[in-house]
């Protein structure tokens, strides 16, 4: 028996409203998490990622904005 027919046996011993919110779950990670399945291709997920950058990444970058580096501790 594979896990797929394992989730189909175990919801149909749940109520309508239980067996909803699997499903709203199922499709939220379907969502979250696409399987290699899927057509979802690099463009697509840029596409749907796009905005979340300023026009300029990365050339805003400037030395102000990396940390400071420490020097490590001697391990002898």
């Amino acid at each position: 028996m594979n896990l797929a027919y394992t989730i189909y046996q175990r919801s149909l011993n749940l109520s309508e409203s239980n067996a909803r919110q699997v499903l709203n779950f199922i499709e939220f990670l379907e969502q979250r998490y696409p399987s290699n399945k899927s057509n979802v291709d690099t463009e697509a997920f840029l596409a749907s990622i796009a905005g979340g950058l300023s026009d300029d990444f990365p050339g805003d970058i400037n030395d102000d904005d990396l940390g400071v580096d420490v020097p490590r501790k001697s391990l002898d």
